[in-house]
């Protein structure tokens, strides 16, 4: 796979993680609380349940996995770099809390959440990595 490849399956990735965790949580709040993800209820572990902020976390990341798709479609560095430093941003932040954060969890559950949350972290460390240094262009990354 080439580099623009290479590029643009992991925005899309992370785009698409981002989408469905934003829908499920602008769409079914009390849902994405109680059981997220996948049934585990990480979310229920840090109550109270707030209507409001579930919605709102939803929302961002709708938000995020818009620009990230857009960035995997058009691979424009104007939008790549930033996108990702500000990824990054909420994505460490959030990190620092879960993993700080992990009372009421058993041990699989603790592993596997820090994990996923690197997890949805790295890809874009890799984006910036292959679109490379001084680029101006995402022409032949």
């Amino acid at each position: 796979m080439t580099g623009r490849g290479v590029l643009r399956v992991t925005l899309a990735t992370v785009a698409v993680a981002n989408a469905v965790t934003g829908l499920t949580a602008l769409l079914t709040p009390r849902a994405f609380y109680d059981d997220f993800p996948f049934g585990a209820g990480w979310v229920a572990t840090l109550p109270p349940f707030n209507e409001h902020l579930t919605t709102d976390v939803g929302a961002s990341y709708l938000a995020f996995g818009l620009l990230l798709g857009w960035a995997a479609y058009t691979l424009a560095r104007a939008l790549v770099l930033p996108l990702c430093a500000a990824w990054s941003v909420f994505s460490l932040a959030h990190l620092a809390f879960h993993v700080t954060h992990l009372d009421g969890m058993s041990s699989a559950d603790a592993a596997a959440q820090t994990v996923g949350l690197v997890a949805v972290l790295a890809p874009v460390v890799v984006a910036v990595v292959v679109l490379g240094p001084g680029r101006t262009s995402t022409a032949e990354p």
